[in-house]
């Protein structure tokens, strides 16, 4: 009884191929077939693809810093990527590839659209549901774009490498200094004077969110890159990353961070129990587990900063940081409480138009709910939420399944596998008090990492051809060709 429930909820028994196959608007698939035949461009649609995404991740954590440019950026090459995909679509020899996260996150489109046009700031809204679309659009992307193995490899060694850059600014800032642009740190604690760096993203809080995937996908670099050379870069790449992340001191990514190294552990155990000896069956988990708990306890015994940092997430009110989130909470509920169902509509310009209605005091003032999960009752209300969380557990039970194929044929592309769902619980982890995750510099590499979890299904992997960096030359057992 459970188990069929659990397999209607995350659509594992549903038709999907049936569900194609009646849908109007997925006919239109494959209609400039021939046109495509006859285009030599055209025949490596994907790699193209794959490039323009690409410009997404590497410009994306430097418009920050950079005089003249906006997010706006961001959002205008993925409506090239949007309109690629349009053309890739009406030209595809191969269909099909929808999987259940497709589905759920068509409901989560549908309800933010019927929010949208309730809405009391419609235009505000309607940006926002724009902005929606194109990230929807670009998970959709990404997700048929990792199919080939190379182009998932060569989209995450584009994001590595970016990543390393700016943390090698990042770690430049706590050497040197760095002006704070903002009251980041208590100015009553004991850290008043301690620098937050956030090195392009000018903001340490959005800079730690950026690292969190990154230092999951450097570990299983470490793995799968071949060559002494590129595993070395991977380690730098691992040191680096979780250096500047420290010296972020942003706690939620902290708390994401514990959290993901806890999935990780339980998850490459699963990967390799079956090769443990009878004894490491038993204790590997617990060891692991253990291990992990006593690094952490360790590091705040002999790292004040560290130690300060983390406790003063207990001290309630008294931390000026904890103080606001509670007040921009109490407002936050109270705005629920008055649109329960669909909300004021989606988007960040909707909460800062509604927002100073429910405002407690001048000195609360927000641009988001700190919180992923209140942002998203506030926007598309309970309905969006259980659509948002719907699609979060179908995501992450088919990684799962994933990983029992994956693991069944010994392909060691898992540990991508594994790096994607111990991202995604550290970027959950770190959005409980934070809103980090609806800025486009975070929120892109979200439906990165949806996508290489949606593209793990052997019966969609496409041949491996077209372009890979040297440094992403995948290390294969025998059994893997």
């Amino acid at each position: 009884m459970i188990n069929s429930l659990w397999q209607r909820l995350t659509l594992s028994d549903f038709a999907i191929d049936k569900w194609v196959d009646a849908s109007y608007v997925h006919r239109w698939v494959g209609s400039l077939q021939a046109w495509r035949q006859q285009s030599w461009v055209m025949q490596w649609g994907d790699e193209i693809g794959a490039i323009l995404t690409s410009f997404v991740f590497v410009l994306s954590p430097f418009v920050p810093s950079i005089p003249g440019l906006s997010t706006e950026l961001i959002a205008l090459i993925m409506a090239g990527v949007a309109a690629f995909w349009v053309l890739l679509t009406l030209t595809d020899r191969r269909g099909g590839g929808i999987t259940p996260i497709h589905v759920t996150l068509l409901a989560f489109w549908a309800v933010s659209a019927l929010s949208t046009a309730l809405s009391p700031a419609k235009e505000a809204a309607l940006r926002g549901l724009n902005l929606v679309s194109l990230y929807l659009i670009l998970f959709v992307m990404l997700a048929r774009l990792c199919r080939s193995s190379r182009i998932r490899n060569w989209l995450i060694g584009v994001y590595l490498h970016v990543a390393l850059i700016v943390s090698v600014y990042g770690v430049h800032q706590s050497i040197y200094g760095a002006k704070q642009l903002a009251t980041w740190v208590d100015a009553e604690s004991t850290l008043a004077k301690t620098t937050r760096v956030y090195s392009y993203l000018n903001n340490p809080n959005l800079l730690a969110g950026y690292l969190l995937p990154a230092i999951a996908f450097s570990i299983a670099a470490c793995v799968l890159w071949r060559g002494w050379l590129p595993k070395t870069l991977a380690v730098v790449m691992v040191v680096v990353d979780s250096y500047c992340l420290q010296v972020t001191y942003c706690r939620g990514a902290w708390v994401g961070a514990f959290v993901g190294m806890l999935v990780a552990a339980a998850l490459v155990y699963y990967w390799l129990r079956p090769g443990l000896p009878k004894f490491w069956r038993s204790w590997a988990l617990p060891i692991a587990l253990g291990s992990i708990l006593a690094i952490v306890g360790i590091g705040m015994l002999l790292v004040p900063s560290l130690r300060d940092r983390v406790l003063s997430i207990f001290s309630g009110s008294k931390d000026s940081s904890n103080n606001v989130r509670l007040e921009v909470w109490k407002a936050v509920g109270k705005m629920i409480h008055d649109r329960p169902l669909l909300g004021f509509g989606p988007g960040d310009r909707v909460f800062k138009k509604i927002y100073p209605i429910y405002q407690t005091s001048p000195r609360f003032s927000a641009l988001g709910a700190y919180s992923i999960f209140l942002e998203t009752i506030v926007e598309i209300g309970y309905v969006g939420f259980a659509c948002l969380l719907w699609a979060i557990v179908v995501t992450f039970n088919w990684g799962v399944n994933g990983l029992v194929k994956l693991r069944q044929t010994g392909d060691r592309q898992a540990f991508w596998l594994i790096a994607a769902i111990v991202s995604m619980v550290a970027l959950l982890g770190q959005g409980t008090t934070d809103t980090e995750w609806y800025r486009p510099q975070i929120q892109t590499l979200w439906w990165l990492i949806v996508g290489i979890v949606a593209s793990f299904d052997p019966g969609l992997e496409e041949p491996e051809r077209g372009i890979l960096p040297a440094t992403a030359t995948i290390d294969r057992d025998p059994s893997d060709a």
